[in-house]
């Protein structure tokens, strides 16, 4: 059962009742770089090139039009009265920049930190789309570390249905810093809080409102945001990729999670990937305050795909490092069509009412069509590594699950050893050279290179978890 809520933002799942939140927006609101590890043919970038139109006149030479893409350059020196054309006549605002942009813009963000006004809902709001030949691009200026600090409902928000989209090397900080469980607590009836709620990147404003497609969000830093990390609602075409996502969904009344995509849409009848969540490090994201509709912690997962069972296309979760977050470490609710692969997760299901129902590290639960392989899942002792809650045609297999964890159910390929990482106590999740997860994995053809970007397979068999050893 979906629950509409009346509130702010965002969204997210619901990790082991077969509930899920859905969280709304009360009004429209205002206002490094690696390469990629995974390409797919529906996410490549295409160059942006002039075009050239020749218009032949009577007895006169041709006259040559030629319409070209813009750069702009947002610097905290700069001014938003200058033409921002230039790092010399930068604008001061992100907004400034966004509400000129036309289809192959590039907007280039000079280091600074940049806040909201008192009055704005999000330091910056993306309204205007690109085109399929010509995205819209939000990146750091080369060499810098631009910070996009909050006190608002968000950080970065895509609305209006804006599509071909891309926000890349940027770091966004919420709230969390200034706020204690004290007062989260005396907000948790609170739905208008701003402080508690707000969201760090958020692509959609609610549902029937949402309906972007094209959003590429690469090489971000996210964290201490009381909501949501990273979050989509009625999205299609999303790209998630090589983000470091943590201390997110602290303080908000709604079920939030570092990684969320709720309600995906299907813009087409392509029934191929089209959705990304990979080379991700989702950690330490949790819930303080219970769940408004539930009375207790539900989520604070490090990924959740939710409520998404009409979606036609498919999703690829790969690649990904979750540890120690509240909820689960990867999960599918109430969704299909999604294959998590590849994947390390370790430690999660911290909140101590997440334990009481655990129902594993990475799982499926009310989701069809899925498929769980070539995963490390490293439990707390007597928690469970995955579950087989009300599924139907969800297969685990070629994972490999920590030998004193509760398991629920195991593939014929499945392996239950000690996975030897190097240093989990560091967040070292590689493997050492005697792990029973090296060379024992299904190569996956969509997946061929690993969280690093190395190549995948190094040996005669691919590796299980989110590394390949060399």
């Amino acid at each position: 059962m979906q629950h509409t809520l009346f509130f702010p933002m965002m969204i997210h799942g619901f990790g082991f009742l077969s509930l899920s939140a859905s969280l709304v927006l009360p009004w429209a609101l205002t206002g490094l770089v690696q390469g990629q590890k995974i390409t797919e043919s529906l996410f490549k970038d295409v160059p942006q090139l002039s075009t050239v139109q020749e218009i032949p006149l009577p007895n006169r030479k041709l006259i040559s039009r030629i319409s070209t893409a813009t750069t702009y350059y947002v610097s905290n020196n700069g001014n938003d009265r200058n033409s921002g054309l230039s790092t010399s006549s930068a604008f001061r605002t992100l907004q400034r920049a966004a509400n000129l942009t036309n289809p192959g813009d590039t907007v280039l963000i000079m280091n600074g930190e940049y806040k909201n006004r008192p009055q704005d809902g999000a330091v910056l709001n993306i309204k205007r789309s690109g085109t399929a030949n010509a995205w819209i691009k939000y990146k750091a200026y080369p060499g810098h570390f631009p910070k996009i600090q909050h006190d608002t409902w968000n950080g970065i928000l895509i609305s209006n249905k804006a599509s071909y989209i891309e926000i890349n090397g940027l770091e966004v900080i919420g709230d969390n810093a200034k706020i204690d469980r004290d007062y989260a607590m005396s907000q948790k009836d609170n739905g208008n809080n701003r402080f508690t709620n707000g969201n760090c990147i958020s692509i959609g404003e609610k549902e029937g409102k949402g309906r972007s497609h094209h959003i590429n969000i690469l090489n971000n830093k996210v964290h201490d945001c009381g909501g949501s990390g990273i979050s989509a609602i009625e999205a299609d075409y999303v790209k998630v990729d090589n983000n470091t996502v943590f201390n997110n969904s602290w303080y908000t009344r709604n079920g939030c999670s570092g990684i969320s995509m709720l309600n995906n849409w299907s813009s087409d009848n392509n029934q191929g990937y089209k959705i990304f969540v990979t080379n991700n490090k989702s950690y330490n994201n949790r819930m303080y305050v219970p769940w408004y509709q539930a009375g207790k912690i539900t989520d604070g997962n490090g990924i959740i795909v939710d409520v998404s069972k009409g979606y036609r296309g498919r999703i690829l979760i790969a690649n990904n490092i979750t540890y120690k977050n509240g909820g689960s470490g990867i999960h599918s609710h109430d969704s299909q069509h999604i294959d998590i692969i590849n994947n390390t997760a370790y430690l999660n299901q911290q909140s101590s009412d997440v334990k009481k129902k655990a129902k594993g590290e990475i799982y499926a639960g009310y989701s069809s069509d899925v498929k769980i392989f070539n995963n490390i899942m490293y439990a707390s002792p007597g928690n469970a590594v995955n579950s087989n809650m009300k599924n139907v045609n969800v297969n685990y297999n070629y994972n490999v699950y920590s030998n004193h964890s509760t398991i629920k159910v195991t593939g014929s390929r499945d392996i239950i050893a000690d996975p030897q990482f190097v240093n989990a106590s560091a967040r070292d999740f590689r493997l050492k050279s005697t792990s029973p997860a090296i060379n024992s994995g299904l190569k996956w053809s969509s997946l061929t290179t690993d969280f690093l970007g190395n190549p995948r397979v190094s040996g005669y068999a691919t590796d299980r978890g989110a590394y390949e050893n060399p």
